[in-house]
C-alpha cells in the first residue's frame, strides 16, 4: 500500500444502495472502486440539465462536478469548466485515468475545453448532457472520442 493521499471517502456505504448505484451507472462495482463516487454520481442521474444551475432540480456540466467534488471528496473547484481544466487539475492522459478524475471536451467550434464530466471507470464517465441531462457516456463513442481533450487528476 502507497503512503500517499488516497481519495477513497470515508463514508460506509451499505450494500443495498451500492447495488442501486451500480444498477442504475451500468456498471459492476467492484471492492477496490471508489464507493461514495458511485453512490453520489448516481444520485444525479436523470437530472436535467440548467445552464448555470447548481442543484438537483437543474444542473450544467461544471455545476455536476462541483456538487460531486465537494460531497465526496471536500474539495471546492472552480465553477466553469475551462478554469478547472487550467487551475484545478494535473493533466493526464485517457490510458492514465482513475476513477473520480474530470474529463474534459470542446464541444464548441473554437476547440478550447467547454464541457466536463468525471470519469468513473472503464471509460465510463459521469456528465451533464445538454439534451439528455445526467448521463453516463462512454468516452469511445465517436462524439465523445473526436471532441475529448484531455484528463486531469484534481490536485
Amino acid at each position: 500500500a502507497s503512503c500517499g493521499k488516497s481519495r477513497k471517502a470515508s463514508a460506509s456505504v451499505d450494500y443495498r444502495t451500492l447495488a442501486k448505484a451500480g444498477i442504475g451507472l451500468g456498471m459492476d462495482i467492484e471492492e477496490d472502486d471508489d464507493w461514495a463516487l458511485m453512490v453520489e454520481a448516481a444520485s444525479w442521474l436523470g437530472v436535467h440539465y440548467k445552464y448555470g444551475g447548481n442543484t438537483k432540480s437543474g444542473v450544467d456540466c461544471s455545476g455536476l462536478t462541483c456538487n460531486i467534488y465537494r460531497k465526496v471528496y471536500g474539495v471546492e473547484l472552480h465553477r466553469r469548466s475551462i478554469d478547472q481544466y487550467k487551475k484545478d487539475v494535473k493533466k493526464k492522459s485517457k490510458k492514465k485515468l482513475r476513477s473520480g478524475d474530470l474529463v474534459f471536451f470542446a464541444t464548441g467550434k473554437d476547440k478550447t475545453v467547454s464541457h466536463v464530466g468525471v470519469y468513473l471507470k472503464d471509460d465510463k464517465f459521469l456528465h451533464a448532457s445538454s439534451q439528455r441531462g445526467v448521463v453516463v457516456s462512454d468516452l469511445n463513442q465517436k462524439y465523445y472520442k473526436d471532441r475529448f481533450i484531455k484528463g486531469g487528476r484534481v490536485k
